[in-house]
């Protein structure tokens, strides 16, 4: 399966031209944004680390390793990219016991930059957002084009796609949780068997906002949408009064697509028709994420990019920085400027 296919149209025309990202660690980078004061003393010890072309996972067992503790006592608030240099906070329940010599972890792949204690570990979600510094090298596009094609996105916003990585090379993740779809089984890993779920809910996702992006409302809310807020969880039915809500034109408010989960559509009229015809070309799929336990939930299908700024540090290169919310692709971004050549990992 290629891009297109696990994503779906582009919103604002073809790409301007060409580059590449992820030469090197420094072309994507990423700063958790975590706004919770730690109160200096507690159990558990919260470290801000950096990493360089490691995993989340991979430093999250290293840090434990060298602290000497279960790698179930470390606690992250969200998975970051392993092919880039990333900043994030990790916490150590340390229950009675003084700061551990965590520097052991440290090499030229991970960096700890800060520590402190607090009362309380860190939770999965827990972080606000992430900010992005992008460097788009060997960069092949019309300048004018690609100014106005900026400005568009940071007018309007972009499709909140999930990106390709979410799915694996050419789709491998897609296909797994087809197979066990079809056997109405679940994989016995747990770490499987949630990328598997997940892939799968993104991929419905995905579907519906190619069709809203097809028929370019995915940036308009219709009524018997459910509308959510950029950063809330929560959601509410759009009547007329709702379609026309000045925060909707604010990048405040925004239409949903379905994560799917058990239960029908709580959307209603066409839009509800829409997200459970797709449900229904994919229907192994569907049942097999409702029989797991999953909940129907909702994901924005528009993304703000909030703070975007950019320059040329050479002319054959272009900067980006912005500021996303949890969970959402910064690739998404840079697919709506330039196509990315030769990279298929992203």
């Amino acid at each position: 399966m290629n891009d297109d296919q696990l994503l779906g149209p582009r919103a604002h025309g073809e790409p301007c031209g060409t580059a590449v990202l992820k030469a090197v660690a420094e072309d994507f980078q990423v700063d958790e944004v975590l706004d919770i004061p730690l109160s200096g003393n507690g159990e558990h010890l919260w470290l801000w680390v950096e990493k360089r072309n490691l995993n989340t996972e991979e430093a999250a067992r290293r840090i434990a390793r060298a602290a000497g503790i279960p790698a179930r006592n470390i606690s992250y608030a969200g998975l970051k990219d392993r092919q880039a240099l990333t900043r994030q906070w990790f916490s150590l329940h340390l229950p009675g016991k003084a700061d551990p010599a965590i520097e052991k972890a440290e090499d030229e792949t991970l960096r700890i930059l800060s520590a402190g204690r607090h009362q309380r570990k860190l939770q999965r979600g827990a972080h606000s957002a992430n900010g992005f510094t992008l460097r788009l090298t060997e960069l092949r596009a019309d300048q004018a084009a690609l100014e106005a094609r900026l400005e568009q996105i940071k007018t309007h916003g972009v499709p909140n796609y999930f990106g390709s990585q979410r799915f694996g090379f050419e789709g491998s993740n897609v296909f797994g949780a087809r197979q066990y779809a079809e056997q109405q089984a679940l994989p016995a890993q747990r770490n499987v068997r949630s990328r598997l779920l997940s892939a799968g809910r993104s991929y419905l996702f995905n579907r519906v906002l190619a069709e809203r992006v097809a028929g370019q409302s995915w940036n308009q809310a219709q009524v018997g949408d459910l509308l959510a807020f950029t950063d809330s969880r929560s959601f509410f039915p759009a009547g007329d009064a709702e379609c026309s809500d000045p925060r909707l034109q604010a990048l405040d408010l925004h239409p949903t697509g379905p994560m799917w989960g058990a239960g029908d559509s709580p959307a209603t009229g066409d839009v509800q028709a829409l997200e459970t015809a797709i449900a229904e070309t994919e229907p192994s799929i569907a049942k097999w994420l409702a029989e797991a336990g999953m909940k129907h939930e909702r994901r924005i299908l528009r993304l703000p990019i909030g703070g975007l700024s950019w320059h040329y540090p050479e002319p054959d290169i272009l900067q980006l920085e912005f500021v996303l919310p949890t969970g959402c692709f910064a690739t998404a971004v840079v697919r709506e400027l330039v196509s990315l050549a030769g990279q298929t990992d992203i």
